[in-house]
């Protein structure tokens, strides 16, 4: 079976295209965030995965979870997902939505890990930092992490910037075994 991101990329790309160009990259975010939170729940992923439920039922399901956030052009994808047996696909559709978004809208999300709490005038400088490096409006998510020793540990899509203890001590056991 073909990866889920082939299968995936054409589906978010349409609906990041649609959005943008109607002006509504923020609804369809919201909208598909929801859907792909309800499909991710157990018993409704198995539900979607009944071979023996039509298309239909399987999108009024999500579409009745959901109904706060569907217009007309979402539940016509959703409608769409179904009938091309897609609806498992839905949370990697909304991951890469999201990407395209944040490319677009020049913003990244940092996910921050700490041994500590990291105060607000801390986190504003690694903000200012990360913004210079990527050239891109940063977000931070900040996790505290006590097996970290110290120091922090920052994700931003493949960046990965490792200034812990933890870390630190794991190169310097490494370069002693070699």
């Amino acid at each position: 079976m073909a990866d889920y991101n082939t299968l995936a990329r054409p589906y978010a790309k349409a609906a990041f295209e649609y959005a943008l160009s109607e002006g509504k990259l923020s609804e369809w975010s919201a909208m598909l965030g929801l859907v792909a939170e309800a499909a991710t729940n157990k018993e409704v992923a198995q539900f979607l995965l009944n071979p023996s439920l039509n298309s239909d039922a399987k999108a009024e399901l999500l579409l009745e979870i959901c109904q706060a956030k569907i217009d007309d052009q979402s539940r016509n994808f959703i409608k769409l997902l179904s009938e091309k047996s897609r609806l498992p696909l839905i949370p990697v559709i909304a991951g890469m939505y999201e990407a395209f978004k944040a490319e677009q809208e020049k913003s990244v999300e940092a996910l921050v890990t700490s041994a500590f709490e990291i105060e607000s005038e801390q986190q504003q400088l690694l903000v200012d930092a990360l913004r210079k490096r990527l050239n891109r409006e940063v977000t931070l998510k900040v996790e505290i992490d006590k097996r970290l020793i110290g120091g922090v540990v920052i994700r931003t899509g493949d960046l990965v910037i490792d200034g812990s203890i933890r870390g630190k001590i794991a190169k310097l056991a490494e370069s002693l075994k070699s």
